[in-house]
């Protein structure tokens, strides 16, 4: 395999695993080919090399920004915006969850908080009371290990996951 070949498989499969990220398939191809870019790449140079419109391009490079996965550089003389990707993969891991909590955890955890409160006697309600009150503990406790995350270093991470699998 030559390396044309493999970057081109290593985009196509970075785009398959954003979509288990909760990002679009191009938004993830786009960060694939930022990541093993060598140098800053210009929005042209994603157009062309990924083959996507001007809209769908800058369209999902300004959210790869907002996730804080893409940096824009400027690059002196130019008037052109250059991208590059964050290349720390535990930043990276770090910038997904916390963008899939405040997706994905958060409104339910609202959602659990609103309707904890119901109000009625009966065993009908006692049941509906203790699921959501169970869902609220495990939803708590999955917050609280992923603010862990988020905060922990790499190192503590990795010892700890090695610890685990023991």
């Amino acid at each position: 395999m030559d390396l044309a070949e493999g970057k081109a498989r290593f985009i196509q499969s970075w785009g398959t695993l954003g979509s288990h990220w909760g990002i679009n398939r191009t938004m993830a191809q786009i960060h694939a080919l930022l990541l093993i870019a060598e140098k800053p790449l210009s929005a042209q140079e994603v157009i062309d090399e990924l083959d996507i419109s001007r809209g769908n391009a800058n369209m999902n490079i300004r959210a790869l920004i907002d996730w804080g996965l893409v940096f824009k550089e400027l690059k002196p003389g130019d008037r052109k915006e250059y991208f590059v990707a964050e290349k720390d993969m535990w930043e990276v891991v770090k910038q997904v969850i916390i963008h899939r909590k405040k997706k994905e955890l958060e409104p339910i955890v609202k959602v659990l908080n609103e309707i904890s409160g119901v109000e009625g006697k009966g065993e009908e309600v006692e049941e509906f009371k203790k699921v959501i009150k169970d869902i609220q503990l495990f939803s708590s406790k999955a917050d609280s290990t992923l603010n862990s995350l988020i905060k922990a270093d790499q190192h503590w991470f990795v010892s700890t996951f090695m610890n685990m699998i023991k």
